[in-house]
């Protein structure tokens, strides 16, 4: 009596339906993915300037460096800066790490729903 109650929890869809569901699914996890990529990119950048940031503020701590912040560069000293990039760069990385969690749920999603409607790419021969 349980796998009844189970099949009786998904809605029956129209063919189109199921695939306009699939393809909104699929670009979705497209989207995710493209958005985590980026990101993991950019706390890649900030990793190597802060590398470099980091040898200048050990031997001159007050060295100019110029920062871009929201399409103005502003002059500022090292010392100011590594802390404010290294926010930034942990802020990113637990950006990803929300990224991440929504990609694994809907993958989980789009499983479920490709095994409730038997759904699979169409293959173009």
């Amino acid at each position: 009596m349980s796998t009844s109650k189970a099949k009786s929890k998904v809605q029956p869809l129209s063919d189109q339906e199921i695939q306009q569901t699939y393809s909104r699914l699929q670009n979705e996890l497209q989207s995710l993915a493209g958005k985590i990529g980026e990101l993991e990119q950019e706390a890649e950048e900030h990793g190597l300037v802060l590398s470099t940031l980091n040898e200048a503020l050990q031997v001159e701590p007050g060295r100019k460096c110029f920062r871009l912040i929201g399409g103005v560069l502003v002059e500022r000293t090292v010392k100011d800066v590594v802390p404010a990039l290294q926010t930034n760069r942990e802020g990113i990385k637990k950006v990803i790490a929300n990224l991440s969690e929504q990609y694994t749920t809907k993958e989980r999603e789009f499983e479920t729903f490709k095994r409730d409607y038997n759904a699979r790419p169409i293959s173009r021969a």
